[in-house]
């Protein structure tokens, strides 16, 4: 549970790196971005993936996918 993963995360959002990553638990890096969604990329473990969903969602994102490399 304690293994660090590649994770993709698809948002129904235009999501600003920075701006998000001010406030955000991990650290994201943004693979494209649109006017209705943003895929980024997170290195994690489940505990740390969990706290990212929780945070997406209590900031108001529709989660769309999350994929694990």
């Amino acid at each position: 549970m304690h293994d660090i993963f590649t994770y993709h995360i698809e948002v129904h959002a235009e999501l600003d790196e920075q701006t998000f990553n001010a406030a955000s638990p991990l650290q994201v890096s943004v693979e494209w971005t649109n006017s209705t969604a943003t895929r980024f990329t997170v290195y994690a473990d489940q505990s740390g993936l969990i706290g990212l969903l929780r945070h997406l969602h209590r900031q108001g994102f529709v989660i769309l996918a999350v994929l694990r490399e």
